[in-house]
């Protein structure tokens, strides 16, 4: 899952954006308003995490905007702690109001949180024959074997997932495993399907990666016979 950190205080921004990551995100930056709103623009967002205190303007201010993006969850993550603001901010649209300073295991919990809620959001358990994949615990499984991935394989794997029985072009794998911020070699979402491809034979997946050279890649539904 993609998610955006609005947040101009570089050390707490990167602290985030690790913590995020470990946890099996894709993380993109803004340290301004004005980026944020650009970014929520191109970029397909699962979840917001966003800072008040901005250099062009109150976060507050950019609710609005990044519920007119698809309705992408959103929490405020702020140093401002009066009863008035926490109110503004949920009545704003927030789904969650975090008070700096937050321990990082916290923050990571709420957001798994605020994207289990229900709502107009894409699925969270997907199944695929023997595969199983949260996307929001970022888990995936093979039967009752547990896949150890790394985050873009995890990426990845979602994408066909989603997509199974159909071709998934690597622009749309490209957008959901990178962030604007990667350094992409031509090759690197290659060598991240073939490493996906071999975890799952590794653990005698019976649903082959399928190549449709020039396009993308595709897993079937099932198993052919």
């Amino acid at each position: 899952m993609r998610v955006l950190l609005v947040e101009d205080h570089p050390p707490l921004a990167q602290a985030v954006m690790d913590a995020l990551r470990r946890a099996g995100f894709s993380v993109d930056h803004a340290g301004t308003a004005a980026e944020a709103r650009e970014i929520a623009q191109i970029a397909d967002l699962a979840l917001v995490i966003l800072d008040l205190g901005l250099p062009d303007g109150d976060g507050l201010r950019l609710l609005p905007d990044l519920r007119r993006e698809g309705q992408v969850p959103v929490i405020v993550l702020t140093a401002r702690d009066q009863l008035a603001d926490r109110l503004a901010g949920l009545d704003g649209g927030a789904d969650d109001y975090v008070v700096k300073p937050v321990e990082m295991p916290e923050l990571i919990a709420r957001c798994r949180a605020v994207l289990r809620r229900p709502g107009d959001r894409s699925a969270m358990l997907l199944r695929v024959g023997p595969l199983s994949l949260d996307t929001v615990a970022r888990h995936a499984h093979m039967g009752a074997t547990p896949l150890k991935l790394g985050r873009r394989e995890l990426g990845v794997l979602e994408q066909l997932m989603r997509s199974a029985g159909r071709v998934a072009p690597r622009a749309v794998l490209e957008e959901a495993i990178y962030t604007l911020d990667d350094a992409v070699t031509p090759n690197a979402l290659d060598a991240a399907v073939s490493r996906l491809r071999r975890a799952l034979e590794a653990a005698g997946c019976p649903l082959p990666i399928v190549t449709v050279r020039g396009i993308g890649w595709m897993l079937p539904r099932e198993a052919a016979r």
